[in-house]
């Protein structure tokens, strides 16, 4: 069987120049990555990731391209699925803390995590379209397309509403609240 050229330039490539390059690159991946995360440690665990998986594919680089831009892209695909993989992780704690076997199960909780009777009321009372939009992305985590596709509309009108919502709830909850129903309302959202 026949090598492609560009596979065997690769495998003889001097691993030197290539460590050369990569290391010449570091400053501009600490940068990005202290970017990316707003944390100097949380950057630097970025940084080592991206490097590890830099030398662990080496052979797909191609020599006499752009090494940086080839670096940059693993430390942002680094990053992405770092954030995927937490958002599963949170959602799969909060399911265990409140069912132990809910991170079993492929769809949300039936709980109804940090709703109170005052923001459920809220819920209830703004038009059926907007509080169905809400409860679909906000609480049960349903991308916008997914959201736009069972409710049968564009991806913008589930934006629109989404906003709209969010507005409508945010201005109900700044009010202060009636005796006896401050202690129903987060603190987060009291404030």
């Amino acid at each position: 069987m026949h090598t492609p050229p560009s596979i065997a330039a690769q495998r003889s490539a001097p691993p030197a120049a290539f460590d050369k390059e990569l290391i010449a690159v570091l400053p501009y991946l600490r940068r990005r990555a202290r970017f990316l995360t707003g944390d100097s440690i949380r950057a630097e665990d970025l940084v080592q990731d991206t490097l590890e998986r830099a030398l662990r594919f080496r052979a797909s680089f191609v020599p006499g391209s752009n090494l940086r831009a080839w670096a940059m892209r693993i430390l942002s695909n680094t990053f992405i699925s770092g954030g995927r993989r937490q958002s599963i992780e949170r959602r799969v704690l909060e399911l265990a803390a409140h069912d132990p076997n809910g991170w079993t199960r492929g769809t949300p909780s039936a709980l109804k995590l940090g709703l109170t009777r005052a923001l459920e009321r809220e819920l209830e009372r703004l038009p059926a379209r907007i509080g169905a939009t809400l409860r679909l992305v906000d609480l049960e985590e349903s991308s916008y397309r997914e959201a736009a596709d069972e409710l049968q509309v564009p991806v913008g009108t589930i934006m629109s509403r989404l906003h709209r919502g969010r507005s409508r709830l945010a201005a109900v909850l700044r009010e202060p609240a009636p005796s006896g129903l401050g202690s129903e309302l987060p603190t987060a959202l009291s404030a």
